[in-house]
């Protein structure tokens, strides 16, 4: 018998970028992330979260570099891409 699928809830309080260009496009970088983000949840999971208990991260560092790009899709699935790679326990939370 298959298992339901579970429920994730990932807040993310706060997201600042800086340094690039500014004809990035910050609504389309919000918009391709969390689409991205929902995707690799969905698919992957969260497996800092695996044991059933909720975690609370302040931060996360030493997440892999984001491409040096002007595309809002490019740089919002990459920003996806690491912070899943955080949440995967690839990262050091602080």
């Amino acid at each position: 018998m298959d298992e339901p699928p579970r429920s994730f809830r990932i807040d993310i309080g706060e997201l600042v970028l800086d340094g690039f260009d500014s004809r990035v496009d910050p609504a389309r970088v919000t918009a391709v992330f969390e689409a991205e983000l929902a995707r690799l949840v969905r698919e992957r999971g969260v497996p800092l979260a695996a044991g059933g208990t909720g975690v609370a991260l302040d931060g996360l560092a030493g997440l892999p570099p984001l491409p040096a790009t002007t595309s809002a899709v490019r740089l919002g699935e990459a920003l996806a891409r690491a912070v899943h790679a955080g949440l995967a326990g690839r990262g050091d939370a602080r």
